[in-house]
């Protein structure tokens, strides 16, 4: 069932970026033609550079069409999760694409500023330009609201990137309509300006979309989320080391870790753990691959009070930041637990103090220490 949602989902939202992005391209493709009309019979730079912006977005709307169709391609043998990353490698090729653009503009500029050429607007042109601007940013609020609605890295970021050209067509304007009241050529100097944020923008667009390949930490409200909602199961104590695995734009799969009771039987856990699948994916839209297992003991007063003697001499040091999977056999003498770490410290280490430090509170126990990371 899962399964079937997901791919129904998938396609619903495979057709609306690509309608998305089928009326950026053609806006752009428009709006590149008028400018480029009007900066070659005005002799301008920077609008002939703002056309070429609006192609390369339009270029890039084109890649985000091919990498949510790869990406909307179901599992097979090869990719038993499927193709959700390629948008990450469109994302990619879309910064690209706009880091050429504003190194190329850049370039133009500033030979322009070496060898000025005077401007001739008129004020058909500057109509137009006006207008042009109101569509993007029309355009861009549209795009950005779709690319949020269905988590698309690709439309939000040409979304942001089209209000972003408004503003720069507006300092083209400007410079226009200065040039045309008092004679003032600034077209070089404002297409070298439009170029550092063209190639600002398309930094940052890398720089997000490799951490999303790299991968990056998960939002804490949605790990709180997750938590709470499995930790509403009765039977569950608490929930630990939750890890979301993103293999695309709302494809996320996770595995945690709940502590429950050690009198619940083999088949009292697969009931619970089925019930606690279902519910995740309905509620927060995630699949998870595995659910681990901490027990705690209920029939021992003298286990409390040593958990309570081991987690006050844990988080006694700062980079100790959680304690759990507590659980004592005073019968066979043995001790286990997980310590969540910071980065601070190095492991090997961490062992090292608690063995040491917990080995001199309970010499007759074996220890078995977990150090997890801060995920």
């Amino acid at each position: 069932m899962a399964e079937q949602n997901t791919e129904a989902l998938s396609k619903s939202r495979e057709k609306a970026i690509v309608k998305t992005s089928v009326i950026g391209i053609v806006t752009n493709v428009f709006l590149a033609g008028f400018k480029a009309a009007v900066g070659i019979l005005a002799n301008s730079i920077a609008v002939i550079l703002d056309a070429v912006n609006n192609l390369s977005d339009a270029l890039s709307s084109v890649v985000t069409i091919i990498g949510a169709k790869l990406g909307a391609k179901q599992p097979d043998k090869k990719h038993p999760l499927g193709y959700g990353r390629i948008e990450y490698l469109s994302s990619v090729i879309v910064a690209a694409i706009v880091l050429y653009a504003g190194i190329t503009s850049a370039v133009e500029s500033v030979k322009k500023i070496f060898s000025p050429e005077a401007a001739d607007y008129n004020w058909v042109s500057l109509t137009i330009i006006s207008v042009a601007i109101a569509v993007k940013l029309i355009l861009g609020q549209y795009v950005k609201r779709q690319g949020k609605k269905f988590n698309s890295g690709a439309l939000a970021a040409s979304g942001s990137d089209a209000l972003f050209d408004a503003v720069l067509s507006a300092s083209v304007l400007a410079s226009a309509i200065v040039c045309t009241l008092w004679h003032l050529s600034l077209e070089a100097y404002v297409g070298v300006i439009i170029s550092a944020f063209i190639i600002k923008a398309g930094i940052e667009m890398m720089i997000d979309t490799v951490n999303d390949i790299l991968g990056k930490r998960s939002d804490k409200e949605e790990i709180d989320r997750i938590k709470a909602l499995i930790c509403e199961e009765p039977e569950v104590r608490g929930a630990y080391d939750l890890i979301l695995f993103n293999y695309g734009p709302d494809k996320n799969y996770a595995s945690v870790h709940v502590e429950l009771p050690d009198t619940m039987s083999a088949n009292d856990i697969d009931r619970l753990n089925r019930r606690i699948e279902a519910k995740i994916y309905k509620e927060a839209g995630v699949i998870l691959t595995g659910i681990g297992v901490y027990s705690y003991n209920t029939s021992d007063d003298e286990t409390t009070k040593m958990r309570t003697t081991v987690e006050d001499t844990v988080m006694a040091h700062d980079w100790a930041l959680e304690l759990h999977g507590f659980y004592a056999d005073t019968e066979k003498k043995t001790m286990r637990f997980d310590v969540v770490i910071s980065f601070d410290i190095e492991r090997t280490k961490v062992l090292s103090v608690l063995t040491k430090e917990i080995g001199e509170l309970f010499p007759d126990y074996k220890l078995q220490i977990v150090p997890d990371i801060d995920v």
